[in-house]
């Protein structure tokens, strides 16, 4: 006969992780209506690629502003489309990648609509999207937790992983897809996509404050104590 597991020891770490990280930078109110319609939220990430979600959002709203529609950034030349993102850190990447993108949404949907996948539970809704060219799993999970699809997905970027990796709460040279995997089951059951996306957000703010990808001011980071990486540290 089985003994129990129990519960998992990281969900009570994370749980106490984001109390922490709320009494440092506060709460963090979600983004506007129209930066979390789904399509809206799929092009910010496509576009997103080592650049400030800030100035992403700008981008996105440019595009929108200057061709009308979705559609019609997916049929704007190449050229003008790649001038226009001149504020992303790899602009003709992200104008690639952006058509190809819509250009195969359009093919597969008739429009750019992911109206779909609001009947598709999360993780089939999330390998709908990394079909798409340019989408992996960071992207898939923003569009479903960020925009009005509200899921309870974790959206891992570069800042977020590491911190996890340097806590050891995922393994430590799990790329984007084992880290998901493996940080899921751990997530607090009572937290809502609202709450998934807060703690995303905090993490990033951490990881830009403190957690750095070189030299981690750890005697300053406020998750010092719940850190492996930090506790060696100290």
């Amino acid at each position: 006969m089985e003994l129990p597991l129990g519960p998992d020891p990281r969900t009570e770490t994370l749980r106490r992780l984001q109390a922490l990280l709320v009494q440092r930078f506060g709460r963090i109110e979600r983004a506007a209506d129209a930066w979390r319609q789904p399509e809206w939220a799929l092009v910010q990430g496509v576009i997103g690629a080592q650049t400030r979600s800030e100035i992403s959002n700008l981008a996105t709203d440019r595009l929108l502003e200057r061709w009308g529609s979705w559609e019609g950034v997916a049929e704007a030349p190449l050229d003008e489309l790649q001038a226009e993102l001149a504020t992303q850190t790899y602009p003709n990447v992200a104008g690639e990648r952006l058509k190809t993108c819509l250009t195969d949404l359009i093919a597969r949907r008739g429009s750019v609509d992911l109206s779909h996948l609001e009947k598709l539970d999360t993780l089939e809704a999330m390998e709908w999207l990394e079909q798409l060219p340019g989408v992996g799993r960071k992207i898939a999970a923003g569009v479903m937790n960020a925009s009005t699809l509200d899921r309870r997905a974790v959206v891992l970027d570069g800042h977020h992983r590491r911190i996890l990796q340097r806590m050891g709460l995922v393994p430590p040279k799990a790329n984007t897809d084992r880290a998901f995997a493996a940080i899921m089951p751990a997530m607090p059951p009572e937290w809502s996509g609202a709450d998934y996306d807060e703690h995303h957000l905090l993490m990033k703010q951490l990881g830009r404050t403190w957690c750095r990808p070189s030299a981690p001011e750890c005697p300053e980071c406020p998750a010092q104590a719940l850190c492996e990486t930090g506790r060696r540290r100290a």
